[in-house]
């Protein structure tokens, strides 16, 4: 759907509405085509002052206080490495989640800050121990190619629920240690909990999504319980027992932690698989470059593809203190958007930015965030699984390609796919 930009840009105590600025609180902008958004951008990067302030729209409630996006690669990285004026509590997302929300599920390593957050990230990075890491790794490979074996014999269809899905969910139950029965049901909730991260009009009630996350944590807490008990070598047993000093994860931690492995986890890279065979399909001599030297070009590829797909399309941040940054005063209170998806594209730091190449070098996207303490715990396990992947397509599927444009959910959080047509032969 095509629709025109609407004016609601202004700036913060003075001045008029600025009608060629895009609306980004508004749900037409997150409905249009992702080159639109692109073009918008990449407008806003070029104004004197990059971080400008955009007004939320009336509500069932009133008037909200709006945020100020941040467009520029620079702006971005500072504010993400600079966690005590750009703090992640009440909330990364937007809107954030409610008191009584939090208080029901327990808090979310992306929505904490200072000790609880980093108590948080030791407890889980030391549980991911050597021996952990590299069974991981092992899974990822066989995990892959058993996907792809299913996806010869079952034939052309959609890549999201064939393939890109598959991935990352059966390499994160299998480095858990959730029992197989288990996953069927845990991949129904994970769907919807997701769905209810997209663009929304007027008042949001607690629906099926909160529902999903109750009962996905309700399966988990009960399984961390057994592990408790009986110790079973994974990753879920590392993270609720605890060694001679050591630390471990409640049960509604766990089911936190568990929520953000499955709809974060899960979601951005399967995301980041369907985009990167549509762009694989859409540029041959990348695809052939990649393809006649997988081991040389394998990196720099996933690098690129999570650079032209920026799977989280952005967080919000709240200001702790009065701190000056991309021509703007920003003072306790106020609400920053970090816009990934603008910061990618972004010419001062990647030359040619809208162009697909492999060869890209240095790289420094923001697709696993911009540094700092919320950078992304699972990128290394996303870049296995992605290399992993298109390796088995490449060498075992020569003519696998997509057939036509991939259905995305118009979210202004996450650049979702929903499916994608793809076929094995040749063109």
């Amino acid at each position: 759907m095509d629709v025109p930009l609407r004016a609601a840009a202004t700036t913060r105590r003075a001045g008029p509405a600025r009608a060629d600025l895009p609306d980004l609180a508004g749900p037409g902008f997150w409905r249009l085509p992702p080159s639109r958004r692109l073009e918008a951008f990449a407008r806003l990067r070029t104004l004197a002052e990059p971080a400008y302030f955009v007004e939320r729209p009336a509500t069932w409630h009133g008037r909200e206080r709006g945020f100020h996006a941040l467009v520029r690669h620079a702006d971005v990285v500072t504010a993400s490495r600079t966690p005590r004026v750009f703090t992640s509590a009440p909330g990364a997302t937007t809107p954030p989640p409610a008191r009584w929300v939090r208080a029901l599920f327990g808090d979310s390593m992306v929505n904490l800050d200072g000790p609880g957050h980093a108590r948080l990230r030791r407890v889980v990075s030391r549980a991911f121990t050597p021996r952990v890491l590299a069974e991981a790794e092992r899974d990822v490979a066989a995990v892959a190619a058993r996907v792809v074996d299913d996806m010869i014999a079952a034939g052309p269809g959609d890549f999201v629920s064939a393939v890109a899905s598959r991935v990352p969910f059966e390499v994160i139950c299998d480095l858990m240690g959730i029992p197989a029965h288990c996953r069927p049901a845990i991949l129904d909730e994970v769907g919807r909990a997701s769905e209810n991260t997209g663009v929304h009009r007027g008042l949001r009630l607690p629906g099926r999504g909160l529902r999903a996350l109750a009962r996905m944590q309700r399966m988990v807490a009960r399984l961390g319980r057994q592990r408790r008990r009986e110790p079973a070598g994974d990753l879920l047993s590392a993270l609720v027992t605890a060694r001679p000093g050591g630390e471990t994860l409640s049960g509604r931690e766990l089911g936190a932690f568990f929520s953000l492995l499955m709809v974060a986890g899960v979601e951005t890279t399967r995301n980041a698989l369907a985009h990167g065979l549509v762009l694989l399909t859409a540029h041959p001599e990348q695809r052939a470059l990649l393809a006649g030297d997988f081991e040389r070009y394998a990196d720099g590829a996933v690098e690129e593809i999570v650079r032209h797909a920026t799977p989280i399309i952005q967080f919000r941040r709240t200001v702790a203190e009065e701190y000056a940054l991309g021509g703007r005063t920003f003072r306790p209170g106020d609400t920053v958007v970090l816009c990934y998806a603008a910061a990618n594209r972004d010419p001062e730091v990647f030359p040619d930015p809208d162009a697909f190449d492999i060869t890209r070098s240095p790289n420094p996207h923001l697709g696993y965030g911009g540094g700092g303490p919320h950078y992304c715990l699972g990128a290394h396990l996303a870049r296995l699984e992605m290399r992993a992947l298109f390796g088995e397509l490449l060498a075992r599927t020569p003519g696998i390609r997509a057939t036509g444009e991939p259905v995305l959910a118009p979210s202004s959080f996450d650049h979702r796919v929903r499916s994608l047509p793809f076929t094995l032969t040749p063109p």
